[in-house]
Formats: structure tokens, sequence, C-alpha cells
């Protein structure tokens, strides 16, 4: 089993930068796709960004604005959050999967969550 612990968030205004880190323990990251989501209040959580195999990809919401990446030595992905939002508010969370895809139903490990809050 793996454990996820995310940081990185906090409270900044629209238009600023935060990077988001998710680093993992118990079981090496390169064996999976890694995926990032976020959950507002009241909201459904979505899909943000994954990264594996067959590539990276990204919710059309982010695209442009968020680049996610990783660095299997140190057993992290990172997502790199650009021009933010204030709609881009919500805890976000990685997670990992085996099979990859954008639902979350295809994802296993999840972390605890980091909250991003942009101002207007």
């Amino acid at each position: 089993q793996v454990q996820l612990v995310e940081s990185g968030g906090g409270l900044v205004q629209a238009g600023d930068s935060l990077r988001l880190s998710c680093v993992a323990s118990g079981r090496t990251l390169s064996s999976y796709v890694m995926g990032w989501f976020r959950q507002a209040p009241g909201k459904e959580r979505e899909f943000v960004a994954a990264t594996g195999w067959s590539g990276i990809y990204y919710a059309e919401s982010v695209k442009g604005r968020f680049t996610i990446s990783r660095d299997n030595a140190k057993n992290t992905v990172y997502l790199q959050m650009n021009s933010l939002k204030p709609e881009d508010t919500a805890v976000y969370f990685c997670a990992t999967s085996q099979i990859g895809g954008s639902a979350r139903i295809q994802y296993g490990s999840w972390g605890q969550g980091t909250q991003v809050t942009v101002s207007s």
C-alpha cells in the first residue's frame, strides 16, 4: 500500500502561482500513473491532470495553466499552477492508478489533500 502526502497549498491572489507536491512512501511511484484531482465545497471531486506511461493529460479547465511532472528518484509528483483563478479554489488530492484515466474510480490510493484558496 502506498501512502501519499500532499503539500504546497495556501492562500493566493488571482494570477499568482503555486506548486503542489505529493510525496509517496511504501511503494515506488514509477510503476503508477499519478493523478491530481480537486474538490471544491459542495462539488464532486474532479480530475485535474495525470502523468503515466500513456503520456500527460489535463482537464480542459486547467490546460495551458497547470503542469504536472514527476521525479521518480524522489518519489514525488508535482503540480505547477500558474495564472490561478478563484474557480481553482479547492482541496487538491494526488492519487495513484494502475490503469490511468480521468475517472476517480480508476484511482486507488489517495492523499489527505491540500487546500488551495484563490482570492479575487
